[in-house]
């Protein structure tokens, strides 16, 4: 779309607030708008909800740009004054958009840095499933996981295994989740259907044949510092029992991490290298759905900046984990910093679906046990 200025788009729409002030309008007669945040531009990145006043828009740019399938408007974003705009859906119903500056992710992550490490509140202990047991055994014979891996080295073996999951999964964020969550059926899923699943659904398959080819291995759910969010990343670590610690694995992204050496770093030190400015280097074929490649600025400076706030995983480590069965308990481990929103833990009981309790610790130490 065409970029106009913003008092010929505007045409002598605006809406009253006071006597003193107009808010500008822009018009549309779809609810998808597009958005260039600085210097990223995102295609449909949200939709217009009347009913949501306001409809708040954080961003660390200097300027935004909102595009309609009719008009457009540039806003230049204060530190300390939030803008606000209307968009005047079918001439008829107006959702009031409020754009607020918002510190770079990077930067919050850097306030997150204090832990706890003197945090001793109990939580049940992280456990990994044999790869004896038959539903990982079926895991390893049915997708031929031997030949998948490859003879090599264990670093090899991890990687071809997360790679395998990129290449025969595609990735949609907005999905909804299959009922039953474990490899089979993902992957099966996916075949007959020919969708995608999201990064949660990536993840889980990954998990479950790193656990059937003998690999400790947890999904790590990692989270913005906010409690409500539109979006978070689930990736995989896995144990090497060669390198003595975690590894991160992405299969969505087909993204591992390494240091100046070239040895491949696991989430806890990633997060450390970005708070303390720290080189990273993002393997160079990294990318998402095989169409876009990804760079060390765009995914871990940004995306995973943001999604590095907090992390948390499930305590056992097992096939099917969160398909939902009626009285199944399902308990999660929480890692925040001192600064984070939520320092206690939650509790939810449904006879009927499956139970969750989630705990909390600000002491990485126990977070990062080795299996």
């Amino acid at each position: 779309m065409k970029a106009l200025p913003v008092l010929l788009l505007l045409a002598g729409w605006t809406i009253p607030v006071s006597a003193q002030h107009q808010l500008p309008v822009i018009r549309a007669t779809s609810k998808t708008v597009s958005v260039k945040d600085g210097p990223n531009f995102y295609k449909n990145a949200g939709t217009v909800e009347p009913a949501t006043k306001p409809d708040i828009y954080t961003t660390s740019a200097k300027k935004v740009v909102f595009y309609t399938d009719m008009d457009s408007i540039v806003i230049k974003v204060k530190p300390d004054k939030p803008q606000d705009f209307y968009i005047l859906l079918n001439d008829k119903d107006s959702a009031l958009i409020r754009v607020s500056f918002q510190l770079p992710r990077l930067e919050m992550l850097k306030q997150a840095k204090k832990y706890n490490f003197a945090d001793k509140r109990a939580f049940p202990a992280f456990t990994y499933q044999s790869p004896d047991d038959p539903a990982l055994k079926r895991i390893r014979e049915e997708f031929k996981l031997d030949s998948v891996a490859g003879s090599g080295n264990e670093i090899s073996r991890m990687i071809n295994l997360m790679q395998w999951v990129h290449n025969i999964i595609r990735h949609d964020g907005n999905t909804n989740n299959p009922a039953i969550k474990n490899a089979i059926d993902i992957i099966g899923i996916c075949k007959q259907e020919g969708r995608a699943v999201n990064c949660r659904m990536m993840g889980t398959v990954l998990n479950e044949c790193y656990l059937a080819m003998g690999f400790k291995s947890r999904f790590l759910t990692c989270m913005p510092k906010e409690l409500k969010f539109d979006d978070c990343h689930v990736i995989n670590m896995v144990y090497s029992n060669d390198a003595q610690k975690w590894i991160w694995m992405d299969p969505t992204f087909n993204a591992y991490v390494m240091d100046e050496k070239g040895e491949l770093l696991g989430p806890k030190e990633v997060r450390e290298r970005l708070i303390n400015g720290q080189q990273l280097i993002l393997n160079p074929d990294a990318n998402w759905n095989r169409k876009i490649s990804q760079t060390k600025a765009k995914y871990l400076e940004t995306y995973m900046a943001k999604n590095l706030y907090r992390m948390e995983c499930t305590a056992a480590s097992v096939y099917n984990t969160e398909t939902v069965v009626a009285g199944k308990q399902v308990n999660y481990i929480q890692l925040v910093p001192l600064g984070g929103l939520n320092q206690e833990g939650s509790k939810s009981e449904n006879p009927a679906k499956n139970s969750y309790t989630t705990y909390v610790t600000n002491n990485p130490d126990l977070f990062w046990a080795k299996p």
